[in-house]
């Protein structure tokens, strides 16, 4: 199948309304290319930011880039568009250069051309993620990798979030702990608690997507003796108390399921949760405190938080 790549240079003025009308026209999604993202501060300590290309970023202005399929109601839908875009006038939106440029793009290229944003990503001390497809050679004798697919659901393991619950892991799994991993996504959490040595670990998501994706990620890492993936909500049904629970989840089912989790959790045992909002940080040490935990350590990456807690 072929597809046509509908390309606006506008201003940042005019970005919703144009997205908006590339929606109305059958655009399923839309790229944007703002040479802002290139002087844009990012806490990038071990590296975890992917390194831009300017090449692909106009040098003022905004890009606003599309994909529709090829039909015979092709023209009529670009003319529409091209229509809509100049209409915005009306409303006093500036919509700059308006330059609107069509392009062809075959379905094999694009399901491919992604891949050229992916690559090793050193993202702790210990841990670099390395796409499926790169070779890679690792740098230092004791540096774990972990391969992930991007191109499967719930991304490369490089969103601060996870970036934050790796580097907790690290501080606090010892040999032979049995760790919990609440709302695993891709697996990552857990193929990292095994590779740090935990005896045993419990994946768990309420996504079968989830569930399915962990458990070729978990293969494709070789932990699979170690790692068991389970369809499950939060931690309904887990009776064995474990000595790290781990949960990259959102802020309000936190603070929902703390008691849940100091039961589950050993004496002098440990709770990472991730997936917080800088907001609501204090709703949610608060609540982790009132379980029975002490706060060891609040992570900040960007706009997101990360606690790690020991129980009491």
């Amino acid at each position: 199948m072929k597809w046509s790549e509908i390309s606006i240079h506008t201003t940042n003025e005019a970005v919703e309304a144009i997205s908006n009308i590339l929606h109305e026209a059958g655009a399923s999604g839309v790229v944007i290319e703002d040479p802002f993202e290139l002087i844009k501060e990012r806490q990038d300590q071990f590296g975890e930011i992917y390194q831009l290309d300017p090449h692909d970023y106009p040098d003022e202005g905004v890009i606003v880039k599309a994909y529709l399929p090829v039909n015979s109601f092709l023209g009529e839908t670009v003319d529409e568009i091209k229509e809509a875009i100049n209409n915005l006038i009306l409303f006093n939106i500036d919509i700059g250069l308006n330059k609107v440029s069509i392009s062809e793009v075959n379905e094999e290229e694009w399901a491919t051309a992604w891949k050229k944003y992916y690559h090793p990503v050193k993202i702790s001390e210990r841990f670099t993620i390395v796409p499926t497809w790169e070779e890679y050679t690792p740098v230092s004798s004791d540096e774990l990798i972990i391969e992930l697919d991007p191109g499967m659901a719930f991304g490369t393991g490089t969103h601060p979030t996870t970036v934050m619950c790796i580097q907790a892991l690290e501080r606090t799994v010892k040999h032979g702990d049995y760790v919990v991993d609440v709302g695993t996504g891709s697996g990552v959490l857990s193929i990292a608690a095994a590779m740090l040595e935990a005896e045993k670990v419990t994946a768990l998501d309420l996504d079968e997507v989830a569930v399915q994706s962990a458990k070729i990620n978990v293969k494709l890492n070789k932990v699979h003796e170690k790692v068991d993936v389970f369809h499950n909500n939060l931690l309904d049904g887990v009776e064995e108390q474990a000595d790290v629970v781990v949960a990259n989840i959102l802020a309000e089912v936190i603070m929902r399921f703390t008691n849940d989790v100091a039961s589950a959790v050993k004496q002098g045992g440990y709770f990472i949760a991730s997936g917080i909002i800088q907001q609501k940080k204090q709703d949610v040490k608060d609540k982790i405190s009132e379980a029975g935990f002490d706060i060891i350590e609040v992570m900040q990456m960007e706009d997101w938080v990360a606690i790690i807690a020991k129980r009491k």
